[in-house]
């Protein structure tokens, strides 16, 4: 693509020859790219009205390809994106139109380029966060792009669809969360409750089975008296030892160690609408961490959010047999939120003190995540310039 500059070898003759515009609103526009004085173009072209803009780009069908790519250049320093990418996408220059359809937050003309440049993954990226999410989900489905695939299933509201993806990734928070999306009238709610005690209970959570199969039991004459789901009640009893006559407690009793809670803490996070909120939190994969094992090398970059849930770890100085302990941490504690968003080094060496269980948020997932999520990216950077300034005045205090 040449610069504005190149047209400046153009004379009269030859514009004039070429087709170039020189009457009407646009003249000064197209007097100053012939010229190559871009910034007088530019100032030019933002002093016209709507429609005398769309002129100059209907006109530039007309005029020779340097010129027309000279004017992309103006458009784009003049921030008409829209109107670059039409240039652009007449050119055939789908990747950069696509880029500049989406600065002006135009998402379905930038996924159609995206998808003609060859782009499946920013263009079902792009049709997410434009709300076509069956355009994206069979972009996702020819990508195998499986975490990808539920999280657009769990958005059009086919949770067993997606709760079937999660288990399949082995993740068993995220096939939880989708499963309580199946509302009691569905013909597999049943199934539905079924599996989630059954996640519960290997998750240690067996009174919160408890609680929710008796909550399931209540929704209907029908599943009050299903045998299946009364097997699975006293079965629960007996696992947790009790008579088949006792009660169990308000779900306000169980702890919280799905983490959820804990990341829901967390200050960038503190703006986000409930649907985003889990919609990161499915995103977020459990993992364990022996004792005695580095959790961030000193230097490291792109390590991600890193949550606590059980166990401990020690924040050193370094390495070496003289490093410092700085912190030790526990569940709550969250490490790497910063790296989400800046992609600078580690200042610390982490190892876990004892066997850890953590939720896990990677770099690139997060950035996933920020381009299907318009409104929850503006609220996170939002709160993180907002905390990093708060830090910078600290520090000069």
């Amino acid at each position: 693509m040449a610069g504005a500059a190149g047209v400046s070898n153009l004379d009269s003759e030859d514009v004039s020859g070429g087709g170039l515009p020189m009457t009407g609103a646009g003249r000064v526009v197209w007097e100053a790219v012939m010229q190559g004085a871009v910034e007088v173009a530019v100032r030019a072209y933002e002093d016209l009205s709507a429609a005398q803009r769309e002129r100059v780009l209907e006109e530039s069908v007309h005029v020779p390809a340097q010129a027309r790519s000279a004017l992309v250049d103006v458009l784009r320093r003049a921030r008409d994106f829209a109107g670059a990418a039409r240039l652009l996408e007449a050119e055939g220059a789908d990747a950069a139109a696509a880029a500049l359809h989406e600065q002006a937050g135009a998402l379905l003309p930038a996924a159609e380029a995206w998808l003609r440049a060859g782009e499946k993954a920013r263009a079902a990226a792009a049709f997410e966060r434009a709300g076509a999410l069956e355009r994206a989900l069979e972009l996702y489905q020819s990508l195998d792009a499986r975490e990808s695939i539920a999280q657009c299933l769990t958005r059009l509201q086919r949770p067993l669809e997606a709760a079937e993806v999660y288990h399949a990734l082995g993740h068993g928070h995220a096939e939880l969360e989708a499963l309580r999306g199946v509302p009691p009238e569905h013909p597999r709610r049943r199934e539905a409750v079924l599996r989630m005690c059954a996640l519960l209970d290997e998750q240690g959570e067996s009174w919160r089975a408890l609680v929710l199969l008796a909550d399931a039991r209540q929704e209907s004459g029908g599943a009050r008296e299903d045998e299946v789901l009364e097997a699975e009640h006293l079965r629960l009893l007996r696992r947790l030892g009790l008579g088949e006559e006792a009660a169990p407690p308000p779900e306000r009793a169980a702890p919280q160690s799905d983490g959820y809670e804990y990341l829901k803490a967390i200050p960038i996070f503190g703006e986000l609408a409930l649907e985003d909120m889990k919609d990161l939190f499915r995103m977020a994969q459990q993992v364990s961490v022996p004792e005695g094992t580095t959790v961030l090398e000193k230097g490291a970059r792109g390590m991600g959010l890193l949550v606590l849930l059980e166990g401990t770890v020690d924040v050193l100085s370094g390495a070496g047999p003289d490093a410092r302990l700085l912190n030790t941490l526990g569940p709550g504690a969250w490490l790497g939120e910063i790296s989400l968003l800046l992609d600078g080094p580690a200042s610390a060496l982490v190892r876990s003190r004892s066997a850890v269980r953590a939720l896990r948020v990677t770099r690139g997932d997060f950035e996933h995540y920020l381009a299907t999520h318009e409104h929850a990216a503006l609220r996170i950077y939002k709160l993180f310039t907002y905390n990093l300034a708060e830090r910078v005045r600290a520090l000069s205090a």
